[in-house]
């Protein structure tokens, strides 16, 4: 994560978009999973696949804020304390969820039969909502302080940790996914501060990959 000038705030539009990729998948997981017929083994094997992604991804990035993010501002915004704090505890509400995901996710690719897909579905629609109220509240309350506590090179450590985090091999299909729903401006500033080589593979291969496997997985 960066920013156009050394003097300039964090920009934490980009959280926004990270976002705007785990309110999609969360969304399209729910639906997709929803309508296997009962028995498709290898449509159960796929979407099983894009779901471990997922949840892997989003633990990722809640651990980034949670070793980087959170103690800094406990630290600096006294007043907020209580606001933190809730974040944490909506983390852990959203850990929670997903471990049921994964359970529920794995009896389903053994037995991709209704019962086992309905208490999937059943779990990710409870882990849409539990997200979606922590999203909400993140963009409203917490992007105003980061842009206010938070300096660029801390900024930037949380997206460096959460790639990190990513297999390398899985790092072209996450910057697919994050530019999917970026606007034109977006982009041009995500991919601005991308070094060169990634921006060319990302051209060249990524944008056709991830373009690829999306149509495989969404067209039911």
């Amino acid at each position: 994560m960066s920013t156009t000038t050394a003097t300039a705030r964090p920009w934490a539009q980009e959280m926004v978009i990270v976002h705007r990729v785990f309110r999609r998948e969360s969304r399209y997981l729910h639906d997709l999973i929803g309508a296997v017929r009962p028995g498709d083994t290898a449509r159960a094997a796929l979407l099983a696949g894009l779901a471990r992604d997922y949840v892997e991804g989003l633990h990722n990035h809640h651990t980034s804020e949670d070793e980087l993010l959170w103690p800094k501002l406990l630290a600096r915004v006294d007043l907020d304390a209580e606001l933190v704090l809730r974040m944490e505890q909506q983390h852990q509400v959203v850990d929670a969820g997903l471990r049921d995901v994964e359970r529920l996710l794995a009896a389903w690719e053994r037995t991709p039969a209704e019962p086992e897909r309905d208490a999937l579905v059943g779990a990710l629609a409870r882990h849409r909502r539990d997200l979606l109220e922590h999203l909400d509240e993140e963009e409203r309350s917490v992007l105003p302080l980061i842009e206010e506590h938070l300096t660029v090179p801390e900024w930037s450590a949380l997206g460096e940790h959460a790639m990190a985090k990513t297999p390398k091999d899985k790092l072209l299909f996450t910057l697919g996914a994050l530019l999917e729903e970026a606007t034109p401006a977006e982009r041009t500033r995500f991919l601005g501060h991308l070094p060169l080589p990634a921006r060319v593979l990302y051209w060249t291969v990524g944008k056709r990959s991830y373009a690829k496997r999306m149509s495989t997985v969404r067209r039911g």
